[in-house]
């Protein structure tokens, strides 16, 4: 009996190992068939799309690629550049003030001098700044005194002619501050000078001490000997 029972635990275990090797050898079937078929189920689409992303790629680059940029370029920077320069002005220097415009006050560089000649007068001298071209009129140059504007009076019985003014050219004017035989007078030590009464930038000049009492003033000179201002 126990001899029967022996026999019949060593076919069942050994009908157990057979089992447990086929789902063993089952499942391994089964794994590589799954592998392998999403192996050759995935490579296919992968080669199929890559022909096709670098057809798209192709086509797509020129397109996107703005056609005539160079040419749009060179047209706006042709517009925009000036096509000529900027008149600097008429006048030859930098300041450009016209050629032949009426001279100011402020056109001109200034200077004074005393002299001894017809009792003692002033000599004014006027010379063009540099680049610039002006003309004295034929007037008196507008000369005033003191706080209350006395102005100076005429030496000569008329007027002179215009003086063009450029470069070391210099124009002369004599003042006599005191023309009386008298005592009084304003003492004072400077002379207002403009180029005519409309003149709005007169200048003021140092001229020392002087005495004035009834001014007189030349008409505008090219030599210093005809701007001696005789009584």
């Amino acid at each position: 009996m126990f001899g029967n029972r022996n026999r019949r635990k060593a076919l069942l275990a050994s009908a157990a190992l057979v089992v447990g090797a086929l789902l063993m050898t089952a499942c391994q079937d089964t794994d590589g068939s799954v592998d392998s078929g999403a192996a050759q189920s995935g490579s296919p689409s992968a080669v199929e799309g890559s022909p096709s992303a670098s057809e798209d790629a192709a086509s797509d680059a020129p397109t996107d690629e703005p056609s005539g940029a160079p040419s749009d370029g060179a047209s706006d920077e042709a517009s925009d550049e000036p096509t000529a320069s900027p008149s600097a002005g008429n006048g030859s220097g930098s300041s450009g003030s016209k050629v032949g415009q009426v001279c100011g006050a402020n056109d001109l560089s200034w200077s004074t001098r005393s002299e001894s000649q017809a009792g003692g007068y002033i000599l004014v001298m006027a010379k063009a700044k540099s680049g610039i071209t002006c003309v004295l009129p034929a007037a008196l140059p507008t000369v005033a005194f003191g706080s209350d504007g006395t102005e100076a009076g005429p030496v000569e019985q008329s007027v002179g002619k215009p003086v063009t003014l450029s470069g070391s050219k210099v124009a002369y004017a004599g003042v006599n501050p005191k023309t009386t035989n008298t005592d009084g007078g304003k003492e004072l030590g400077s002379i207002i000078v403009a180029v005519g009464n409309e003149d709005p930038n007169p200048v003021s000049l140092k001229v020392g001490t002087i005495t004035v009492d009834k001014p007189v003033v030349t008409n505008w000179h090219t030599a210093p000997k005809d701007a001696v201002p005789f009584n």
